[in-house]
């Protein structure tokens, strides 16, 4: 169960590393003008986008495996209802980036820089709690 729970940590870690990079790509792009900048930029958004997803997947895939190893407690325990609620939001979050990669490489998107540096926050702030929840176990 440990090495379960390790790998799990390590696909979470580089999942969040690619939340919090992505976005950043998205500032730049949104912000530059240059068209061979943008089109280097699309490359890379693109690329980091489908290397970070079977990533998510894998982290996912191993929280379950964990759940189900001890089921008869993570049924009941209020904190991992709570953090699941925000791993939720978390794949939501992963799939509006996934909206803004094919947005972006098809010259569609139209918010500004500064929404984009709003938006790359949003992973810090779910991180927050799911750390939290997951180590402290409040409820």
């Amino acid at each position: 169960m440990l090495w379960i729970k390790a790998f799990h940590l390590i696909f979470v870690v580089c999942w969040f590393a690619g939340l919090f990079y992505l976005p950043r790509l998205f500032v730049y792009h949104a912000q530059s003008s240059d068209p061979d900048v943008r089109a280097q930029l699309t490359i890379m958004e693109r690329r980091l986008y489908r290397f970070v997803t079977p990533l998510a997947l894998l982290a996912i895939a191993l929280g379950l495996w964990l759940m189900a190893l001890n089921w008869g407690y993570y049924r009941q325990a209020g904190w991992l209802h709570a953090k699941l609620a925000l791993v939720a939001l978390l794949v939501v979050y992963h799939g509006f980036c996934g909206h803004y990669v094919r947005a972006f490489a098809a010259g569609q998107v139209r918010r500004s820089h500064i929404y984009f540096r709003y938006f790359n926050e949003l992973p810090v702030l779910l991180l927050l709690p799911v750390v939290i929840l997951a180590v402290v176990r409040p409820f």
